[in-house]
């Protein structure tokens, strides 16, 4: 049965897809859920150019994704908390379902492939890979 479910969300298109996967879940009413979003840790930012557009700031970030993990909390029929951490992705998501002794995870997949995948990692293949629980892969359509 499922008592706790950890949702990991990103600033990518493919969250409103976990979010639609995890309402056509049927969920016992005394199921938690945790809306996660993992931001990178500062030191992975790079010194841009003065001449190119700079990122929004980490506050305005931060209040952004807050609003929108807010927005998805609100549509949930079930009891839910939101968490917002720094660091890794994958070490995040699989010690927030750890403390939380999550019995699924949600997360989405980017649909990367070759070279891409290479280079920029699958959060959700380390997620499956090392964690202790069940974990649900939404792909992109």
């Amino acid at each position: 049965m499922l008592k706790t479910i950890l949702v990991a969300l990103d600033a990518s298109g493919i969250a409103e897809r976990v979010i639609e996967s995890l309402n056509d879940l049927v969920l016992p009413k005394d199921c938690k859920v945790i809306l996660c979003h993992v931001f990178p840790p500062p030191e992975s930012e790079m010194e841009l150019p003065a001449d190119r557009p700079h990122p929004e700031s980490p506050a305005l970030s931060y209040l952004h994704i807050e609003k929108q993990l807010q927005a998805y909390q609100a549509q949930l029929p079930v009891e839910s908390e939101i968490e917002l951490v720094i660091g890794d992705p994958a070490e995040e998501i699989i010690r927030l379902a750890n403390i939380y002794k999550a019995d699924l995870i949600v997360i989405g997949s980017r649909g990367l492939t070759g070279m891409n995948r290479i280079v920029q990692g699958s959060v959700s293949g380390q997620v499956v890979e090392e964690a202790h629980c069940s974990v649900m892969v939404v792909k992109p359509r």
